[in-house]
C-alpha cells in the first residue's frame, strides 16, 4: 500500500508543479526535494543516531536492573490483551511500555528510539520477516493514536502566538487522543481478521539466487492499465515541456483558466507573512520569558515545566542507581546497548530521504493549497473548518510541515480563536503516521505493512474528528 501511496503522491506533486510553473526558478520542487533529502540525513538521521545510542544504553540498564520487568508486570493485564502474540516477559513489552510513557509525557526525542527498539524486538518473534505482524500493526496504530497527557508543543505555539489560556487545550487533547487510541486498537484488531490483510508466507529464495540477481531479474509484463498510465504521464510531461519552453503567457493563461493562479499566490504570500510574524512573536516571547522570574509563573506552568525537566533525569537515576545496586557493570552495559543505536540510524536514512523528498515536492508544488480550495464547499457543508484542511493533510505526513502550517494558522488575524485552539488540539492529538510507518518498519526490513497503515490512518481520522468536535464544544 505504501508503495502506491508514495508513488502517486510523488507523481501528483510533480505534475502540479509542472502545470503551475514550479519545476524551475525560485522554490522549485527539485531544489526543495534535494534540500529535504539533505535535511533527512544531516538534521534528522545523524542527530537521531546520538539519541538512539543514548536511549539504547539507558534501556539496556533498565533491562539488566530488572526495572522493566517490574513495569511490565504492572501493565501485564493491558499488554496481554493488546499483544497476545508476544510471550510474557519478552523484552519487546518493556520497550513498548517505555515508548508509551515517552509519548504520554511529550518526550518525542525519547519516543522514537524506544519505538525502534520495540519494533526490533517484535521482529525477532515475527514468523514472516517481510510482513508486519499483528503486534507490530497494533503498536504502530497506538503510536498514531499518541495518547498524550500534556501537549507541550501545542501549548508553546499558542503562547508564542499570544493566545491567552493556552492550557485549555490540555483536557480536549487528552479526550481526543483517548478517542484516537481506542479507534487505533479497535481498527487494528478488526482489520487483522480480514482475508485481504492476512499474513502471507515469505516468498522463498530460489536456489543460487542472490540479492544482486534478484535485483536484475526480468520485470513483469505491463498490463493495459499500466501502459495507459505511461501514455498519460508522457502526454502530461509533453504538455509541461511545452509550457516550460513556451512564452510565459501560455502558463498564466492555463492557470487563470483553471482558476488556481490567485489561490497559489495568496497561499504563498500568506505563508511568508505568517512565518515572519511568528518569528517576531517567538523572539518577543523569549525576551519576555527571560525577564520573568520563575516565581511569577502560574502554578500549572511551574508544574508542567518541572515535570518535563525531571522526567528524563528520573529515568536515568533509576536506571543507573538500581543497576549499580544490583551489581550490574553499568558502564559496560550502557556502551553495549549504545552500539545498536548507530546501526539503526543508518538503516532508516534511505526511508527518511524517500519520505521527506516526496513531501517536499508536494509542499513546494502547492498541492495542499489547491486541495483546500477545491474541497472547501464540501468541508463547509459537513462543518469542518476549511482552514484546518492543510494541517489535517500534512499532519500524518510530516511533523515539521504540520508545525509550519500550525504557525500560519495561529498568526492569521482573520481566523477566530476557536479555529486556532482547534488547530492546536488537532496538532497535539495526531501523529505523523506515514513517517512513523516508514521509519519503524524500514528499520527492521518490513516490506508488507498489511493493515498497519490503514489502522494508523483510522486513528488519525478519529483524532482529527474528535479535535474538531471538542474544539467547537469547549471554545
Amino acid at each position: 500500500m505504501l508503495n502506491y501511496i508514495w508513488s502517486w503522491l510523488f507523481i501528483i506533486g510533480l505534475l502540479v508543479a509542472g502545470f503551475v510553473g514550479r519545476i524551475s526558478g525560485d522554490g522549485n520542487v527539485t531544489a526543495a526535494a534535494f534540500a529535504d533529502a539533505k535535511k533527512a540525513v544531516m538534521d534528522i538521521a545523524l542527530p537521531l543516531a546520538g539519541m538512539m545510542m543514548f536511549w539504547m544504553g539507558a534501556l539496556r540498564l533498565l533491562e539488566k536492573a530488572g526495572v522493566l520487568e517490574i513495569v511490565v508486570k504492572l501493565m501485564s493485564p493491558v499488554l496481554r490483551r493488546l499483544f497476545p502474540d508476544v510471550p510474557d516477559g519478552h523484552p519487546a513489552l518493556g520497550a513498548i511500555v517505555m515508548n508509551w510513557c515517552a509519548n504520554m509525557l511529550g518526550l518525542g526525542n525519547a519516543a522514537t528510539p524506544l519505538g525502534l527498539k520495540a519494533m526490533g524486538h517484535l521482529q525477532e518473534i515475527n514468523p514472516h520477516k517481510a510482513s508486519a505482524s499483528n503486534a507490530m500493526a497494533t503498536f504502530l496504530a497506538l503510536n498514531t493514536g499518541a495518547f498524550t497527557l500534556v501537549p507541550m508543543t501545542a501549548i508553546i505555539y499558542l503562547n508564542t502566538a499570544g493566545l491567552k489560556e493556552a492550557p485549555r487545550v490540555i483536557m480536549p487533547t487528552i479526550l481526543a487522543t483517548l478517542c484516537a487510541t481506542i479507534a487505533a486498537v479497535v481498527a487494528s484488531k478488526a482489520f487483522q481478521g480480514l482475508r485481504v490483510f492476512a499474513a502471507r508466507t515469505d516468498e522463498p529464495e530460489r536456489p543460487g539466487e542472490s540479492d544482486a540477481s534478484a535485483a536484475t531479474a526480468r520485470p513483469h509484463a505491463m498490463s493495459t492499465s499500466a501502459k495507459a498510465l505511461l501514455i498519460f504521464l508522457a502526454a502530461a510531461f509533453a504538455g509541461i515541456a511545452a509550457l516550460e519552453f513556451g512564452p510565459q503567457r501560455w502558463r498564466e493563461g492555463a492557470r487563470d483558466a483553471a482558476g488556481i493562479g490567485a489561490v497559489l499566490k495568496q497561499a504563498e504570500t500568506r505563508a511568508k507573512e505568517s512565518r515572519a510574524k511568528f518569528e517576531e512573536l517567538e523572539q518577543a516571547a523569549k525576551q519576555k520569558a527571560a525577564a520573568v522570574s520563575k516565581d511569577d509563573l502560574p502554578a500549572w506552568r511551574r508544574a508542567m515545566d518541572g515535570g518535563s525537566s525531571l522526567a528524563i533525569p528520573a529515568i536515568l537515576l533509576v536506571a543507573v542507581g538500581v543497576a549499580l545496586a544490583r551489581g550490574v557493570k553499568v558502564y559496560e552495559e550502557f556502551v553495549e546497548g549504545a552500539k545498536e543505536g548507530f546501526g539503526v540510524a543508518t538503516r532508516i536514512m534511505p526511508f527518511l530521504v524517500a519520505m521527506l523528498s516526496m513531501l517536499a515536492v508536494l509542499r513546494a508544488s502547492g498541492v495542499f493549497a489547491l486541495l483546500e480550495h477545491v474541497t472547501s464547499p464540501l468541508l463547509s457543508l459537513v462543518g469542518f473548518p476549511v482552514e484546518l484542511l492543510s494541517l489535517a493533510l500534512m499532519r500524518p505526513l510530516s511533523g515539521s510541515g504540520a508545525s509550519g502550517i500550525l504557525m500560519e494558522i495561529l498568526t492569521r488575524p482573520e481566523l477566530s480563536s476557536q479555529v486556532k485552539f482547534t488547530a492546536a488540539i488537532m496538532y497535539g492529538s495526531t501523529e505523523t503516521t506515514f513517517y512513523v510507518a516508514a521509519v519503524y518498519f524500514g528499520a527492521v526490513g518490513i516490506r508488507k505493512l498489511r493493515h498497519a497503515l490503514l489502522a494508523g490512518l483510522t486513528a488519525d481520522f478519529v483524532g482529527m474528528t474528535a479535535a474538531v468536535v471538542f474544539g467547537k464544544l469547549l471554545f
